[in-house]
C-alpha cells in the first residue's frame, strides 16, 4: 500500500486531503467573525459581573474543547473549570455554586447529559451560557446568552465526524478569553504567576538575585591590586570576571577574560602592571531587583558574559554569569 500515490496533478492525495480540511476549518472559522452580537457581549458581562468562577462543561469532543477553554480562561485571568456533565448528574453539581456562571458546550444543543443540567442550574439561579451550532436548540433557547458556534460542514468528508465544529468551537472560546482578558487589562506578569514553570513564567518572575552568585562566591579585588592578583581572583570563582572596588567599596570597574586578551595584545611584560592599568571602567552592572531577561538583553547587546550586580550605594553584592541564566531556563 502506497502512502504518496500523485494524483492526476501530481500533488499527493493525502497532501489534498490535508489541504481540503484546512480550508474547510478556515472557512468555519472565518464565518464566526460575522455572527458575533449583543449575545457575546452580554456572555462577556456575565462572565465579568461572575464572583465565583466560570464552570465549563461539554460531552465528547466537545466535552475536550470544553477542557481547553476552562484552562485558558484560567490561565488569562478567569477563574475556571471543567465538569463533566454526566459526573455532574452524580454528585459533582455540588462543585457548582449560584456565584458561579456555566459554559455549556454542545454542537447539536439538545446533548443529553448537559440539557439534563437545565432545571438544576435554574433551580440554584446560576447564569448559562451556552455554545451551540443550533441557535433554536434547547440548550440555546434556556441560556442567558447563546454564542453560535455553527459551521456549513463538518470537514470529514461524510460530514459526520466532529472536526470543523469543534475547531470553531475551540477558536470562540480563545476569542471569548481574549476578550476578557483586554476588559481586565490582564498583565504579562499576571500570566506568568499562573506559568511559574514555563520559560515566560521564568522570564517574567525571576530576578537578578534570586540567580546571582553572593558572598564568597562574588569575585572582588582592590583598587591597585597587581594583575596577578585579579586573574588569581578569576581562576578561582569561575565566573570569567572579577569586580574591581575603590577603598568605599564601590564598583569602580570590571576585568574580565576578553580584558586579559586585550592585555596580552597591548603588553609583552605583565608583571608590572596593576587591575587599575587594565579593567574596563565603569563596568556594566545591574540592579538586584532586575528582571533576568533584562540581565539578558544587556548581556547579548554588549556581548558580554557575565555581569556585576549592585545595590543602591555602586557596591557590588553579587556577580551573575550567562551560564546561570541558561541553568534556570530563563533563556
Amino acid at each position: 500500500m502506497t502512502h504518496d500515490a500523485p494524483s492526476a496533478a501530481g500533488t499527493s492525495l493525502l497532501r489534498e486531503s490535508a489541504r481540503r480540511t484546512l480550508e474547510l476549518e478556515q472557512q468555519a472559522i472565518a464565518a464566526l467573525a460575522g455572527r458575533l452580537d449583543d449575545a457575546f457581549d452580554h456572555a462577556c458581562e456575565l462572565i465579568l459581573a461572575c464572583r465565583g468562577r466560570v464552570v465549563v462543561t461539554g460531552m465528547g469532543k466537545s466535552g475536550h474543547v470544553a477542557g481547553k477553554i476552562a484552562a485558558t480562561l484560567a490561565s488569562t485571568g478567569t477563574p475556571a473549570f471543567f465538569v463533566h456533565p454526566g459526573e455532574a448528574s452524580h454528585g459533582d453539581l455540588g462543585m457548582i455554586t449560584p456565584g458561579d456562571v456555566v459554559l455549556a458546550l454542545s454542537n447539536s444543543g439538545e446533548t443529553a447529559e448537559v440539557t439534563a443540567l437545565l432545571p438544576l442550574l435554574k433551580r440554584m439561579g446560576t447564569p448559562l451560557i451556552s455554545m451551540t451550532g443550533r441557535p433554536g436548540s434547547t440548550l440555546a433557547r434556556h441560556a442567558e446568552a447563546h454564542l453560535d458556534a455553527g459551521v456549513e460542514r463538518e470537514a470529514c468528508p461524510l460530514d459526520l465526524a466532529p472536526t470543523s465544529s469543534t475547531t470553531a468551537a475551540l477558536a470562540l472560546g480563545d476569542a471569548l478569553a481574549v476578550a476578557l482578558l483586554e476588559s481586565r487589562g490582564f498583565t504579562a506578569e499576571e500570566f506568568a504567576l499562573s506559568h511559574p514553570g514555563g520559560s515566560l513564567g521564568k522570564r517574567l518572575l525571576l530576578r537578578v538575585a534570586d540567580l546571582m552568585h553572593e558572598g564568597a562566591r562574588l569575585p572582588r579585588v582592590d583598587l591597585g591590586s597587581p594583575l596577578r592578583d585579579a586573574l588569581l581572583e578569576i581562576t578561582r570563582q569561575g565566573l570569567g570576571f572579577t569586580c574591581v572596588v575603590d577603598a568605599d567599596g564601590r564598583l569602580a570597574g570590571v576585568y574580565t577574560d576578553g580584558d586579559l586578551r586585550r592585555t596580552l595584545d597591548q603588553h609583552s611584560d605583565l608583571s608590572g602592571l596593576t587591575v587599575d592599568d587594565v579593567m574596563t571602567r565603569p563596568g556594566k552592572r545591574v540592579a538586584p531587583d532586575t528582571l533576568a531577561a533584562e540581565a539578558v538583553r544587556i548581556m547579548e547587546d554588549n556581548r558580554i558574559s557575565a555581569l556585576a550586580v549592585v545595590d543602591a550605594d555602586g557596591r557590588p553584592v553579587g556577580a551573575l554569569h550567562m551560564h546561570d541564566l541558561l541553568a534556570s531556563g530563563v533563556i
